[in-house]
């Protein structure tokens, strides 16, 4: 069983190349006028329309913090903070905005429970 989350993109293209040449997402499927990628066990369907959904958070969790690290390296010009741990939810984060305004998260836990 799987789950896909969608969204309303204005620039399909754009979003599709960020999350897959930036973040490293691969296309899983094309249909006519929504493309869905798959990151690890997570697939998003980014689907063109008028208007962007822009509310909510993607998360990508990573298995540590050179990870993070490296994608803040890689996201720095559209970072909203830099790498830092979050004790309340005991996770090491940074958040940066997607080419359609949405916020994405890069984390790892500090004590994960599975490897992630």
């Amino acid at each position: 069983m799987s789950a896909i989350t969608f969204f309303a993109t204005t620039d399909s293209e754009r979003i599709v190349e960020f999350y897959t040449d930036t973040v490293g997402a691969d296309v899983w499927l094309e249909q006519p006028d929504c493309t869905i990628l798959k990151y690890d066990n997570q697939l998003l369907g980014f689907c063109e329309r008028d208007e962007a959904d822009t509310e909510g958070i993607v998360t990508f969790v990573y298995p540590d913090r050179e990870s993070v690290d490296a994608m803040y390296e890689t996201l720095a010009d559209r970072a909203r903070d830099e790498p830092h741990e979050n004790e309340t939810y005991e996770i090491y984060q940074f958040f940066a905005t997607d080419p359609d305004g949405r916020t994405v998260e890069f984390q790892t836990f500090l004590h994960p429970t599975d490897d992630v």
